[in-house]
This record gives C-alpha cells, structure tokens and sequence, in this order.
C-alpha cells in the first residue's frame, strides 16, 4: 500500500472517491465537487498533507487533514466498502499523524459520528481521548417565524461580526473556529440587549437558502434569555431559510433557547482530541 498526497488527484477524484467510500455511512453526506472545494478552503484542508490509500493501482480510501497554527484536523477519512479491515484506515491515521509531527505540532482533532463503533475505535486505538459530545440541529424552514423578543436588536456588518469571533470563547471544535468563520462568506450578526441589561452577540453565515455556521456569546445575564433574543430576531428576519447548525457542544447553556425556537437534534459526534492542546487554543 502506498500513501499518496492528495493534492496528486483532482477535485473531481476526490470528490468521487470519497463518495464511493460513504456509500453505507452512517451518515452518507454526499459531496460535489463545488462543495468538496468549498469544504477544502474554509476549513483550511491542506491537499499536500491529506492522503490517498493506492494498492496495485487500486484506490482504497482518503484522508484529510486541516492545518492550522499548532494544530490540526482529521477529517473526511473514508475506506471503500470492499477493501475495510484491511488495515487502510489505520495507515491514513499513521500517515496524518506523521505529518502533523512533521509540521512541528503535537495536537491534533477530530470528530466521529456517535454509533459509527469501527472508526471510533480505530480513533481510540491511535491514542485519541474523548472530549465530549456535539450535536447538529436543524430547524425546518416550514416553522412559522416566531415573535421577536423585546430587545435591542442591532445588526453587525461582517468587519464587526468577525472580530467578535476572534475574542475568547473557550476552546471550539474546528468547524466553529474563528478562522472558519474568517474563510467564510456572507457572515454577519445581530448584537442584543435586553431591557434587564442582559447582553450578548450572534454571528452566523447566510447562503443562498440556508443560515449555517452559527458563532455566539451572552457577555452578561441568563444565557437562554439571550439566545431567545437573537435567535428570535434571527428567524424573524430570515422567516423562510433552512438552518443547520453543526458540532454544538452538549454542554452549551444556551441549548434551552434553540430547543424553544423549534431546533431539532439530526444527530451526534464525538469530538476527541490526540496530544496535548497547546496554551494559546485553550486561551481562546
């Protein structure tokens, strides 16, 4: 077997390799190529560092991996359904960790979908620790919009919206990092302040027909008071778009909130994490 840098095929190779390997996922996440490429550049997939499994001219799965300041990310790890428990999937992992050891780093991230038992395993057996649970939650475009909360709603432009994601909100699974939100377009936000003083801020991507990459903060009061607030003024602007929202952490206090707006739990990961964070990503 041989491990081949991805940046060797094409978008178009990859995208359809790593939609022959999801062909029975769990979670199946279909990609095109547009969307494969969109993924590469906002999560910051480095094509050099990510891997293509090749026996005897043979493709046999893929791995990639975002790299960003001491740290990086496996993602999209997938073994085509006749060729698993061969020992492929383990040679990515060994083959991304080697590299992220080349790059000087010693942390790395990752999430698996909650159930999927064999890559969670192989996870664990290459020295990855739980950290705790994320879920995706989708709100149906068919609720009616709600009322908005009584609050001061104020709308940030991008410039405003981007560096209040780039201030201090504890240690973020990648896909909702600042950086993320930096390489995305469309991003913008609301900043509400209830009449009891109660403050906080929502920055959020809108696409054509969807909001999607929620970031956001209560910088003072009841976390669900203020998440009402945005997300109510939110819905009510936007009363048609779907909304996906990935990898929010169990443990979120504001939680309460999106359940009231009508948010339903699609499924979950597991976020683990290999080595040990470095000061300045817990500091965030």
């Amino acid at each position: 077997m041989e491990l081949i840098p991805a940046c060797e095929f094409s978008i178009e190779e990859l995208t359809t390799l790593y939609n022959q390997t999801r062909v029975d996922y769990l979670i199946p996440m279909p990609m095109n190529a547009a969307r494969l490429a969109e993924y590469v550049r906002v999560y910051d997939v480095s094509l050099p560092h990510s891997l293509v499994a090749r026996e005897e001219g043979e493709v046999l799965g893929l791995a990639m991996l975002g790299v960003r300041k001491a740290r990086t990310w496996i993602t999209r790890l997938g073994v085509l359904p006749t060729t698993r428990r061969h020992g492929t999937g383990q040679a990515l992992m060994e083959g991304l960790l080697e590299r992220t050891t080349q790059l000087g780093y010693q942390f790395s991230m990752l999430e698996v979908i909650k159930n999927n038992t064999p890559a969670h395993m192989l996870f664990l057996k290459m020295g990855f620790k739980e950290i705790g649970e994320l879920l995706v939650l989708r709100r149906s475009p068919t609720l009616p919009p709600p009322d908005p909360v009584i609050a001061d709603a104020q709308p940030l432009e991008s410039i405003e919206a981007l560096d209040l994601v780039a201030r201090n909100r504890g240690t973020q699974p990648w896909t909702n990092q600042s950086e993320s939100l930096n390489n995305a377009r469309d991003v913008s936000g609301l900043r509400v302040t209830l009449v009891d003083g109660s403050h906080g801020w929502l920055v959020y991507q809108r696409q054509r027909f969807t909001l999607t990459r929620f970031a956001y903060k209560t910088e003072a009061g009841d976390p669900v008071k203020v998440a009402l607030a945005f997300l109510s003024h939110l819905h009510h602007m936007y009363p048609r778009l779907d909304t996906h929202l990935e990898n929010i952490q169990v443990s979120d206090p504001h939680l309460p909130a999106f359940t009231q707006m009508g948010y339903v739990e699609s499924f979950r990961r597991i976020e683990m994490w290999w080595g040990t964070p470095p000061a300045s990503l817990l500091a965030r």
